[in-house]
């Protein structure tokens, strides 16, 4: 069986005090978001992006002295519908990138974006 290689567009670690010593690793695909984690026992997750519905950052004190922040996704995936990417590093142009690779998987699958409100959708 070939093994197929995945081309990152970003990977980085989970970092503890800005360094990265952490068994936490994130990857930005064309089209999917991942997450691997463990030593001994390895869990891996992938999140397909045109499924994001939203994508929010934040940054503690502590987080800015230390140059990291914290990318939550929300998404329509039933098994994972919040996706916590902690302390990474230049977090805020790993939320535009993953912006933009949303955007284009969208478009890509011709998925409109709809707000929902209380009375129904809104185009």
């Amino acid at each position: 069986m070939e093994k197929t290689k995945i081309e990152y567009l970003w990977h980085d670690k989970k970092r503890i005090w800005g360094l990265p010593i952490s068994f936490t690793n994130y990857a930005i695909s064309d089209d999917r978001f991942f997450e691997k984690k463990g030593v001994f026992n390895i869990e891996e997750s992938e999140l397909l992006l045109y499924r994001v519905k939203d994508i929010s950052l934040k940054r503690s004190f502590w987080q800015r002295l230390c140059g990291v922040g914290t990318i939550t996704i929300y998404s329509s995936d039933t098994d994972k519908s919040e996706q916590i990417v902690k302390n990474i590093a230049h977090p805020n142009e790993v939320k535009e990138l993953l912006h933009r690779q949303i955007e284009k998987k969208k478009e890509e699958k011709g998925m409109g974006v709809t707000e929902f409100i209380q009375n129904g959708p809104v185009n």
